[in-house]
């Protein structure tokens, strides 16, 4: 048989890696759902298990997985991509120093700033993609953590992971990578340089919309790992079995989803493109993104199925086109098998910088020949506003 490392991604995903009940022969992992384990006759724990809160055998199965597809040497399962995000910062000395974008998922945005605001952290932000304003708020020797997010929500910036490394590290201190757009299937930040890769898993590794789900991967030698863990511990904050046996199930057929919604997504964007109707369009994938270059080093198996689409006409048209699709959700999220539609600027609010006319989409896995006749047929609705 071949070797673990030898062995492809999408394989190790499909089965689970390679799970065979022991008993049953049964080829679906089970959920055990228990909040304590019994100790074997000697007192002594079973494979280490103690209490749910700290870990269980059907989330370290589905962290075992990712850890897998990330590169990693372990990856902690968070109730919650911000309860993952919120236990890094937890875990660093008083008073650290955090570098982050300005543009990158509000709350998480939002939560930095109420932290800095309480004098908990100090922070300082740059432009997504842009590595000389990065540089510049880096303090050697006092930043602890640099947080990015690539491709940025919102914008679509893409990021060079390894520059931010080599920035991050000659300071001493850490890069934390949101890859949330982009899932180990097409972009490992780890192999990028970076010291931990965060993901909201509720999103493309979830891809059902059915669950929420956080996580962290990292190599052993990262010195903060250890009290990452005890935060989640201390805070409750692991993802429970049933989400757990979930995101297996999620897991097993990411390479495949991620390839449609990718498929799908170009297709769109070359659709429109060029529209009358169409300011711009923001997405990694296109030959005139910014970032392209970039993205296409760091994203090996395609784009994904993010992208923002800037609307010509009076700006409240992008909004009355969120309500005038009849295919595309209207919800906020990403990365599920069903595209959504979201007039960000309602959500994120008047100060997030996000312009009125601007749509985020999330292209999910139905033929792409209704997703674009669904909104060329808002687009004729809206004309009124053109």
């Amino acid at each position: 048989m071949k070797q673990k490392n030898s062995i492809a991604q999408e394989t190790h995903a499909a089965q689970a890696l390679r799970h065979i009940d022991k008993t049953t022969g049964s080829v679906v992992p089970p959920m055990l759902a228990t909040s304590t384990f019994a100790r074997d006759e000697n007192y002594d724990l079973r494979e280490g298990y103690i209490y749910s809160r700290y870990a269980g055998p059907t989330t370290t199965h589905a962290e075992d997985i990712i850890a897998t597809l990330e590169n990693a040497d372990e990856s902690l399962l968070f109730n919650s991509g911000m309860s993952a995000s919120v236990a890094v910062v937890e875990a660093l000395p008083s008073q650290s120093h955090v570098v982050a974008q300005s543009m990158m998922y509000h709350v998480g945005l939002q939560w930095l700033e109420r932290q800095a605001a309480r004098s908990v952290i100090s922070l300082d932000h740059f432009p997504a993609g842009d590595l000389n304003a990065l540089a510049a708020q880096i303090k050697p020797g006092k930043t602890n953590l640099i947080w990015i997010e690539t491709p940025a929500n919102g914008d679509w910036s893409v990021t060079d992971i390894a520059i931010a490394a080599e920035l991050a590290h000659a300071a001493g201190a850490i890069l934390m990578v949101d890859s949330t757009a982009a899932p180990p299937c097409t972009q490992q930040p780890l192999t990028h340089g970076a010291d931990i890769s965060f993901h909201s898993a509720t999103k493309y590794m979830g891809g059902h919309s059915d669950f929420t789900a956080g996580v962290l991967s990292a190599r052993k030698d990262l010195k903060l790992w250890d009290e990452i863990r005890s935060v989640r511990g201390f805070q409750g904050t692991i993802l429970p079995a049933f989400e757990a046996w979930l995101l297996i199930r999620s897991l097993r057929t990411l390479h495949v989803r991620f390839a449609q919604t990718s498929n799908n997504a170009m297709a769109f964007a070359n659709h429109f493109a060029n529209h009358k109707d169409v300011q711009k369009i923001l997405y990694p994938g296109l030959l005139n993104h910014p970032g392209h270059e970039i993205a296409k080093k760091q994203m090996q198996n395609g784009f994904g199925g993010m992208m923002s689409i800037l609307i010509n006409g009076a700006d409240i048209r992008a909004l009355e086109m969120a309500k005038q699709v009849e295919l595309f959700i209207p919800a906020t999220s990403l990365g599920g098998v069903e595209s959504l539609i979201e007039h960000r600027r309602t959500v994120a609010g008047p100060d997030s910088g996000i312009p009125e006319n601007l749509l985020r989409l999330s292209i999910g896995i139905e033929h792409i020949d209704d997703l674009i006749a669904d909104f060329e047929q808002a687009f004729m609705a809206t004309a009124g506003h053109a």
